[in-house]
């Protein structure tokens, strides 16, 4: 009878203990806080006590969720691939909310995001979704409005430290309702990037300035880019017995050579109207947009995407591709062209993402000093004849947090609160020096990023300076991402193959715009901000109504599209920037 009881005791025990090893997750505690925060999460904004501070609020906000398993979603950049192979295990052992954080291509996440907005299936819990579909969003009512869920049913689960103000992408996920819906989780620029080594070449310098009668330099209108791109074209042609080029592009018709063109090439043409973070009434799109409703693209309906401007941009990029870049680069895509550069033979690229800065600093390649300097610089991208001052001047990405109210809310919370956790502060610098990509103002002018500037070809400088405010993601004008941005590589990709002029090619693109929004419009399914479209008029009536009230979009034809090339030295240039933080994020 002992020996029975004496067993029994000591399969309740087991039996217990196994209970307690399924119901509660390992190192779901402040020990575990602490080893990632001595370990990994280094360097930090914060203090290794404020880092376990913000630490213990999310031990406790999590306990209601310990045990579950969340799915999340990005695309494949090496910042989210932090996220999925750190992060997500971090979080778990830190909070016992187990994370799946899947990385797919960016074209996949378009597609599954669609797919549970349009079903109301839950694919996944926590998304990290391009800011460009900002528009999307606040018209369809499925994702949640941030703004509300902070205040509302997600205060609970709202970091108090969490500080929207320190996150440079604010404006760009705020919707005309002036309501947050989106949360910046990692953002880089398209710049203008270029063989610095070679720029200040003497002997260069001297047969450029004699050649075209102004400094070789960093070129601040595309005329400059176009006499640079000539003269190491046709002029310099080999250096160290290497065919040189001054210009790199991809032309493929393929989903890639959407972005080409959505991500702002023809607001650094002068496509649009002023206004930033996107112009009104008209944007780089060429959508026109009154009060929150969408209006047209077209020229014929107070639009700018078949107008001069937008035509001149495609007129550059065709000409510049046939004469100035490899005779390759026609038929590559966006991921093939990429590396190019990095092997040493390109002089310039004026639509260069700073998501290869990290790809592009490796140690041995031709275009790095043997000191771990490189022998290239990014800079603020040049403008097109029909710019103007006060217009956005180029592209910048911003994956954003975003929730969807198909989403049950207990997932929903859980999801909120690692979506805070990859931008904490408390790793938001890390991550930061992981992918070379910036969310906060504090982590911009962190001391650690001074050190390292010398090695990153200006990246910082330019995320320091006044000048990032031009560049911007996609805005609120574009009522539905998905579907207009499939209509930019299928025609924009006529136009580069050649079986439609570049005037041809955006005058279908224009038409199939104006046809997805009058569909919209029928349907009524975006409610009071969805598109109603202007009757049509002719283009002298909108070029003259555009100047009677003050706008600029759409803009006639100008008698000469290549003004006097203007540079500016590269140096100059950095120095002339602020090398102090403002008092707040107040550049954006």
């Amino acid at each position: 009878m002992m020996r029975t009881r004496v067993l029994m005791m000591t399969s309740a025990v087991a039996l217990m203990a196994a209970s307690a090893a399924v119901t509660a997750p390992a190192y779901a505690d402040e020990a575990a806080a602490k080893k990632w925060i001595d370990s990994e999460f280094q360097p930090s904004t914060l203090s290794k006590e404020d880092q376990m501070k913000e630490m213990q609020w999310f031990i406790k906000a999590a306990e209601p969720f310990k045990g579950m398993e969340i799915n999340a979603v990005s695309e494949t950049l090496t910042v989210h691939e932090y996220e999925s192979k750190t992060l997500a295990k971090a979080f778990e052992e830190i909070t016992g909310i187990k994370v799946k954080h899947d990385i797919i291509q960016e074209g996949d996440v378009v597609e599954k995001i669609q797919t549970q907005m349009q079903s109301g299936k839950n694919v996944y819990d926590a998304w990290i979704n391009d800011s460009d579909f900002i528009g999307t969003h606040f018209r369809y009512g499925q994702a949640v409005d941030l703004t509300d869920w902070m205040a509302g049913e997600g205060k609970d689960v709202t970091n108090p430290g969490l500080d929207v103000n320190d996150f440079i992408g604010k404006s760009f996920t705020t919707a005309p309702n002036g309501h947050l819906w989106q949360l910046p989780d990692q953002q880089f620029a398209n710049l203008y990037w270029f063989r610095y080594d070679w720029f200040s070449n003497p002997e260069y310098k001297a047969k450029f300035k004699a050649k075209y009668g102004y400094d070789l330099g960093v070129p601040v209108n595309w005329s400059a880019y176009e006499d640079i791109a000539d003269f190491f074209t046709n002029d310099i042609k080999e250096i160290n017995g290497v065919r040189v080029y001054g210009h790199m592009d991809y032309g493929k018709k393929d989903p890639s050579l959407g972005w080409r063109f959505t991500d702002a090439w023809l607001s650094m043409a002068g496509n649009g109207d002023k206004g930033l973070p996107n112009g009104l009434p008209v944007d780089e799109w060429g959508i026109r947009m009154e009060g929150c409703r969408p209006v047209g693209s077209s020229v014929e309906r107070g639009g700018d995407v078949n107008g001069p401007a937008a035509v001149y941009s495609i007129v550059k990029y065709l000409d510049w591709m046939k004469k100035y870049a490899p005779p390759q680069a026609q038929g590559m895509t966006f991921s093939e062209s990429g590396p190019v550069p990095s092997q040493g033979n390109i002089a310039q690229q004026i639509f260069w993402y700073t998501a290869f800065t990290a790809d592009m600093v490796k140690p041995g390649l031709p275009v790095m000093n043997a000191d771990g300097t490189p022998k290239w610089r990014m800079a603020p991208s040049p403008h097109g004849a029909y710019w103007k001052d006060g217009m956005k001047l180029g592209y910048q990405d911003v994956g954003s947090a975003t929730l969807l109210k198909s989403t049950p809310i207990d997932r929903r919370k859980a999801a909120w609160l690692y979506q805070q956790f990859i931008v904490s502060k408390t790793v938001s610098l890390k991550k930061s020096h992981v992918g070379l990509t910036f969310i906060r103002e504090s982590d911009i002018w962190d001391k650690s990023f001074t050190e390292r500037a010398p090695k990153l070809g200006g990246l910082i400088e330019f995320y320091r300076s006044p000048a990032r405010v031009q560049w911007t993601p996609t805005g609120n004008n574009v009522p539905d991402y998905p579907k207009l941005a499939q209509l930019w590589w299928q025609n924009i990709g006529d136009a580069s193959s050649g079986a439609k002029t570049p005037q041809a090619a955006m005058d279908s693109l224009a038409a199939a715009q104006d046809s997805v929004m009058e569909r919209l419009e029928k349907s009524g399914v975006q409610g009071a901000c969805g598109p109603k479209l202007n009757k049509k008029e002719s283009a002298e009536y909108w070029f003259n109504k555009s100047a009677k009230d003050g706008n600029i979009a759409p803009q006639r034809k100008l008698a000469n599209e290549k003004p006097k090339g203007e540079t500016i030295d590269y140096d100059t240039l950095i120095k002339s920037w602020p090398a102090t933080p403002p008092k707040r994020a107040s550049l954006n």
